[in-house]
């Protein structure tokens, strides 16, 4: 269906995209061309996250808690680690 979690995001990013464009009405295209790559990192995450959840039979709510706290845990531990290197062992 294409209502229920899916609308509901969708909504929310036009209207975090509404926001964004009369904060800076200059800046032209897809919000998603001005996030970081750790934003972009993040958000590939949650969708392919939400795709795993459907398939476990999470309920809306569920599916929306689960993935707004894994994605602030992920921004954290990317915003944090930002500039280190990571090497093997």
């Amino acid at each position: 269906m294409a209502t229920g979690l899916l609308g509901q995001l969708q909504y929310q990013t036009i209207k975090t995209a509404l926001k964004y464009m009369e904060k800076d009405p200059e800046k032209k295209g897809n919000i998603r061309d001005y996030a970081t790559i750790n934003q972009l990192i993040c958000l590939s995450n949650m969708e392919s996250l939400n795709a795993i959840l459907i398939e476990d039979g999470l309920t809306q709510r569920e599916r929306l808690l689960r993935l707004n706290k894994v994605a602030i845990h992920q921004m954290q531990i990317l915003e944090e680690h930002n500039n280190q290197r990571l090497t093997l062992q």
